[in-house]
């Protein structure tokens, strides 16, 4: 069986369907039948035994939908002997294939269920979903949950409006779309789960269905997994009122997410930006989201999308593939930046695009020096655990960050230094008792070996001091005395061999110098 990614020719109002038995298997003492259902470009297989047409086959005719003769008597005898089964498979597909012919445009919802159109078919899927709807949508929408729904269920009612037919075609008020576009107009908070690969034991891929996002109108926070940027349709519009936006295992690119418009036009400029060069559409901010969790992608750089996002205070890259840390500089809101288990190595100068940042999460990163972060002054928690910090003297550039409260140097090469808690917390000085290091406050002890080891570093810069005030007074002694000898010489110069001639620096001049 092929995969196919189903396009918007794949459904339509006189789109054909077919149902065939393909074959059967014995399972304990009783025969499944295998059907395999076709609509369109894509197909599906179920097993149903001989139990489960009956039961069908007596709710159509209590529904007074078919004649009763329609179904292949029950056999008792010999049911399960290869030409019965081969007899009754062949009798049993005619009955389907009858029952699709009765039911051309709408299939009973018993049949639909049965074929399980309400998995796989867009008709059977949105008629589930608003039946569904219809029974619980004002207690989900009161209860402020988050909803769950997958592509392929955003494609079909995306295809289904596309449809010149009545929202309502089975004939039942409770499949309308109308309770689903009421729900997603007042939906809130929505989760979007997609699948790689097929969908059950159908050929369809959801990660190629097409899918649109405008008939939510009031969503505060979206979550969108195992999607491809390229499915999503409409996500611009919901830029009025979205505030937090996650999107994991979807994108390569900020800019595919962000400014889907790029694509069209290259030459655009965010909104409130001003520019000298020319540009072919100016862009609305995002002006209302102020959390975006792009973590788990396969993100290479931060471009200059983020333009678009200037409310934004937390930002969530982690499990990407960043290797530098760029743009940022316009994300003026920005406290909390998760950048751990990227490709990071240093960060020079990061300060310059960092200016307010209060958390910073560098773990599993290749960081081997901290010296980039030694003037973010606002930082108040690091996390620099599985890194490549080898020398303890690292710490120093840290050591006086003001307001640094939480730190984390965990499972670095540094960590087996011996007592290295107690030489970490000595980089912070007087500020050691109030800095929690791999998530534990420094104990009474740690803090007495701090003021020790505080008090050893002041013997040792006071000794280096005198040492240098001795030498500096030395070599004073030895340059004054090279002075005097100097201007005893020159005087004898003077007074016997050089005075007619004049001096370039006259004795007095040569005081001034001194």
């Amino acid at each position: 069986q092929r995969d196919f990614k189903m396009d918007t020719a794949a459904f339509s109002e006189d789109v054909d369907k077919k149902v065939f038995i393909v074959g059967s298997e014995l399972v304990e003492n009783y025969t499944v039948y295998i059907i395999e259902v076709t609509v369109g470009n894509h197909k599906w297989t179920i097993k149903h035994r001989y139990s489960d047409f009956h039961d069908l086959h007596e709710r159509l005719t209590a529904e007074k939908k078919i004649d009763k003769p329609l179904l292949p008597p029950k056999k008792i005898i010999g049911k399960n002997s290869k030409s019965i089964v081969e007899k009754r498979q062949k009798e049993l597909e005619v009955y389907l294939q009858t029952l699709l012919v009765t039911f051309p445009v709408a299939a009973p919802k018993v049949l639909s269920c049965f074929l399980h159109f309400h998995q796989y078919e867009i008709s059977g899927i949105t008629a589930a979903l608003a039946e569904e709807l219809f029974h619980k949508g004002e207690v989900l929408l009161l209860a402020g949950e988050v909803f769950t729904l997958r592509p392929l269920q955003l494609y079909a009612i995306t295809q289904q409006l596309k449809l010149a037919k009545p929202t309502c075609s089975s004939g039942d008020a409770k499949a309308d779309m109308g309770h689903i576009l009421d729900f997603t107009c007042r939906l809130k908070y929505l989760k979007i789960s997609g699948t790689r690969g097929v969908v059950g034991t159908s050929n369809i891929q959801e990660d190629g269905l097409t899918f649109d996002l405008s008939i939510f109108k009031a969503l505060l926070q979206i979550e969108i997994n195992d999607c491809n940027s390229s499915q999503i349709i409409g996500l611009p519009t919901l830029k009025p009122c979205l505030a937090t936006l996650n999107v994991h295992r979807s994108v390569s690119s900020m800019m595919d997410l962000l400014v889907p418009e790029a694509s069209e036009f290259p030459l655009w400029v965010a909104e409130g930006v001003s520019t000298d060069c020319p540009v072919t559409t100016v862009i609305p901010t995002w002006k209302t989201l102020t959390t975006l969790d792009m973590s788990h992608n396969h993100i290479r750089c931060i471009d200059h999308s983020v333009k678009l996002i200037p409310e934004v205070e937390f930002l969530d890259l982690s499990y990407n593939q960043l290797s530098v840390v760029d743009h940022l500089q316009h994300l003026y809101n920005l406290v909390h930046l998760d950048l751990s288990y990227n490709r990071l190595t240093g960060l020079e100068g990061v300060h310059t695009r960092l200016g307010n940042i209060k958390t910073l999460n560098l773990a599993g990163n290749q960081m081997d020096s901290l010296a980039g972060l030694s003037k973010l002054y606002s930082l108040v928690n690091l996390d620099l655990s599985s890194n490549r910090l080898g020398q303890l003297e690292e710490v120093r550039y840290i050591g006086p960050l003001p307001c640094l409260e939480r730190l984390s140097l965990a499972d670095n090469p540094l960590c087996i230094v011996p007592d290295y808690r107690t030489k970490v917390l000595a980089q912070f000085w007087d500020r050691a008792s109030e800095v929690c290091l791999d998530s534990s406050a420094p104990t009474e002890k740690e803090l007495d070996t701090v003021e020790v080891l505080k008090a050893i570093q002041k013997a040792k810069e006071a000794k280096a001091l005198a040492e240098l005030l001795k030498t500096s007074e030395l070599c004073f002694f030895r340059i004054h005395h090279c002075y005097l000898v100097f201007r005893s010489w020159f005087s004898a110069y003077q007074q016997w061999g050089g005075g007619g001639g004049g001096c370039l620096c006259s004795p007095c001049s040569c005081d001034s110098l001194w």
